[in-house]
């Protein structure tokens, strides 16, 4: 046997993220994908697996730690086997840096940039400026991650030569407002106010789902121009079919649900109506259109919003899909979601259903641009030929980014949607 050292993979878009829980201990024996720590992050709790087997020797981490890519876990005395392709790097790879960087300008990481993203909207970025800056390529690099115009930020360093701390330095400045953003979108500060001047008061910390669903929220709505276009499908068909087979699949511990035929309703409409499924590109100037559908799930959980994808719903049948949705909702509540399950949506279905209410303006999860809010259906009287009879009529709320889709096509994108939850057969086509 020989000793290795089990480092962090990559998580995401996340800095640090915090040891909630030690899995193993000296002298336990491990084998390959067994769960060595839980972390939490501000999305969701995750199992970080070991990628080799053996007997642990000693622990890196423990309970409370902070720990980022490449940190160690354990190391392990190794039993011979064959490394796969997708084994995660050693320490020693993983804090390799390159020769060539300049002096007085360290190493970019993609994580760090990530973390240092500002919620709030930057100056537009002119190509023909960010050129004529005085930068290195890795300072350039850092700057695109952040979405920051070099050419409106002043050098520090000789000749006026612009470093990452330039950079740093005028994002705090602009979310700080004192450097204009040139958005449109600059805000007085919130007044600092003691309520407890006018009497007894409670104060509860927001989560850290709450603190990241609220930032990208507030960025979404600002830089967004959003429409909300507002429908209703007659389910009553719909409704007695999914209840034929919700008696059919009990004993198959499968749960049918509303959800599970919007997402092939959506996922039909989404090949009707190919713009609904693209996002523009960082300069706003190309629309890039995504061959394949992958729907995100707003999911209402006790620390805050989360929204975990289902991956090519256009290749699943309506049965994997509602396997798969009791699956993520279960994660989704016990904060067992990993960063991949809640990355790559196209589209995302926000459905309050079950809670009430005739309609809402969802806020569109960028880059993505348009989402589908369910509000819950109601038996109506509907005219039909001759007479009225009882529909049970199901409220949609679409919004989507105008800057991609105008008017119209938002109207055929809902009564598509009305017609293949109608009758379902046409989700076939």
């Amino acid at each position: 046997m020989t000793e290795k050292t089990l480092v962090i993979p990559d998580i995401g878009d996340f800095p640090e993220v915090e040891v909630i829980e030690v899995l193993v201990a000296p002298g336990d024996r491990i084998a390959q994908d067994d769960s060595l720590i839980t972390l939490e992050s501000d999305k969701a709790a995750m199992e970080i697996p070991a990628t080799d087997s053996g007997i642990v020797k000693a622990l890196k981490v423990q309970v409370g730690d902070k720990v980022k890519q490449g940190d160690a876990i354990v190391v392990i005395k190794a039993e011979e086997a064959p490394v796969t392709a997708d084994d995660t790097p050693s320490v020693e790879s993983t804090n390799h840096q390159p020769a060539e960087t300049p002096p007085k300008t360290p190493p970019v990481q993609t994580s760090t940039a990530s973390a240092l993203r500002p919620a709030a909207p930057l100056p537009p970025v002119s190509e023909s400026g960010f050129r004529k800056a005085h930068a290195s390529p890795s300072v350039r690099k850092f700057a695109r991650e952040l979405g920051v115009d070099l050419g409106r930020v002043p050098g520090s360093g000789p000749k006026n030569r612009i470093l990452i701390d330039d950079v740093q330095d005028f994002v705090k400045q602009v979310m700080a407002g004192t450097v204009s953003t040139g958005t449109g979108f600059e805000v007085a500060p919130a007044p600092d106010i003691d309520f407890s001047e006018f009497g007894a008061i409670d104060i509860e910390p927001l989560t850290r789902i709450n603190k990241l669903t609220g930032l990208n929220l507030h960025r979404n709505w600002v830089t967004v121009p959003h429409v909300t276009q507002f429908d209703e499908a007659d389910i009553t068909d719909l409704e007695a079919f999914r209840k034929e087979m919700l008696s059919e699949y009990k004993d198959q511990g499968i749960k049918i649900t509303l959800l599970s035929f919007l997402i092939k309703a959506v996922v039909s409409a989404l090949k009707k109506f190919p713009r609904f499924n693209s996002s523009l590109d960082a300069s706003g100037e190309n629309l890039i259109l995504k061959h394949y559908i992958h729907i995100g799930i707003a999911v209402d959980t006790p620390g805050g919003l989360v929204v975990p994808v289902v991956k090519n719903a256009d290749c699943k049948s309506l049965i994997a899909i509602a396997e798969e949705l009791g699956d993520i909702g279960r994660k989704a509540r016990e904060r067992k979601l990993r960063p991949d399950d809640l990355k790559g949506g196209c589209f995302s279905i926000s459905s309050l259903g079950g809670l009430g209410g005739t309609a809402f303006t969802p806020i569109i999860n960028s880059p993505e641009v348009a989402i589908l809010g369910i509000s819950r259906a109601q038996m109506k009287p509907v005219w039909q030929k001759s007479a009225f009879t009882p529909r049970l009529m199901l409220p949609m709320s679409l919004s989507y980014d105008h800057r991609v889709i105008d008017g119209a096509n938002g109207v055929r994108f809902t009564g598509y949607l009305c017609k293949v939850l109608s009758d379902a057969r046409r989700m076939l086509l």
